[in-house]
């Protein structure tokens, strides 16, 4: 088998396909909607709802399939798709395209997890996630840049023949080097009726949804940051696509730093209290938002990267707390976590798309309730958990 170290290479060039294919495009937007028509954020919520709805229909294929063989057929969808999106002719065209481009691109997401829970007998879950978001956490570095570039050089097109061409590479490195974790003897043969009994059982385990609300809650935050800060940004504070990158860059190179030490401080203080504060320093910085609004550019900035921050530690430590108990159902939980924090972060950006007023109002404050909503859901939850 891949050593640990290797695997979360791979793992991390899977799960990466989420940030790639958002971030990628964030500074082309403006002339997205220029070319096309139309306010080029429904093609984020249209993405979101993708990634939300494809993951439930994952999970229990790759525990019934095996990781490998339906990640492939995954991967040749988000290819044909991401083909799609470079030659779309109208905003329509778009955004149905990038619905189908995540319902392929949120495999990885999902086998990546799966593969997490299938190894944790063998290495620490916590420091394999934390290395799989150390991978994770350079796409959000460089896409944004290199999407800013590439719209610059030849066109926004081009970022989405980028993506394409990206989305081979992962297929050959998924074919060579992703061994199938889930043996044959422990593949699940499950009807629909018994798929859907699966999730709802989960959504009434306090173990599960305790984890996977809490960081619902706090991604649906930084969803708001992703579908938000390109009109903040660039047409607000009037910077430029090429140069946004480097902003978005800054966040997460901050959410990867933290990511690098999860493990460890959970080694030391306990998966549970990390969790707990890291839920709480993200309230208190989601609340500080739509106070820094007045101050301009820089004070939100620094906002910002504060509750952005906070996921370096949350999501890793979310994806173990929520698929710890439930071995035999690996991917139908890595799934409907996957869903419940898509989902929300297309409620998000609908909103954003329907609440524009020329200021950066909506994004602070939807930032704020959902901080707060993150570490409510994890207070009236903890308890039930434990019991359980």
């Amino acid at each position: 088998m891949t050593p640990p170290r290797g695997i979360a290479l791979v793992l991390g060039l899977l799960a990466a396909f989420g940030p790639l294919s958002i971030d990628m495009y964030l500074p082309a937007l403006p002339e997205i909607g220029r070319a096309l028509g139309g306010d080029p954020a429904i093609t984020l919520a249209t993405f979101f709802a993708g990634m939300a709805a494809g993951q439930l229909l994952h999970g229990p294929m790759a525990d019934r399939h095996g990781r490998r063989r339906p990640l492939f057929v995954a991967l040749l969808l988000y290819i044909a798709a991401s083909v799609g999106c470079a030659l779309a002719a109208d905003m329509d065209a778009l955004a149905l395209l990038r619905l189908l481009q995540a319902l392929g691109g949120c495999a990885g997401m999902v086998v990546a997890r799966a593969v997490v829970r299938d190894l944790a007998d063998q290495v620490d879950p916590v420091r394999l996630m934390g290395r799989l978001m150390l991978v994770m956490g350079v796409a959000p570095i460089l896409a944004p840049m290199l999407g800013g570039w590439v719209a610059a050089a030849i066109g926004w097109r081009g970022i989405f023949w980028v993506l394409a061409a990206i989305g081979l590479l992962a297929l050959l490195v998924t074919w060579r080097f992703l061994p199938d974790t889930l043996p044959p003897e422990r593949r699940r043969v499950v009807p629909l009726r018994q798929v859907l009994r699966g999730y709802v059982a989960l959504l009434g385990d306090a173990r599960f949804l305790a984890a996977a609300l809490a960081s619902a809650c706090a991604v649906g935050g930084m969803f708001a940051w992703i579908s938000g800060s390109p009109r903040v940004f660039i047409e607000l504070y009037g910077v430029r696509p090429e140069r946004y990158g480097l902003f978005f860059g800054g966040a997460a190179a901050a959410v990867i730093a933290l990511s690098f030490l999860a493990g460890r401080i959970a080694a030391r203080v306990g998966r549970e209290r990390l969790f707990s504060a890291a839920l709480m320093g993200l309230a208190a910085a989601g609340l500080t938002l739509p106070l820094l609004v007045p101050f301009g550019l820089w004070p939100l900035y620094a906002g910002l990267v504060a509750y952005v921050a906070m996921m370096g530690l949350l999501l890793p430590l979310a994806s173990v707390l929520a698929m710890q108990p439930f071995p035999q159902m690996a991917g139908a939980a890595s799934a409907l976590l996957g869903t419940m924090q898509f989902g929300l972060g297309a409620v998000v950006a609908t909103l954003l798309a329907l609440l524009p007023d020329g200021t950066a109002w909506p994004m602070a404050g939807i930032i704020a309730l959902c901080g707060v909503a993150a570490l409510t859901a994890r207070l009236a939850l903890a308890r039930p958990a434990a019991a359980a």
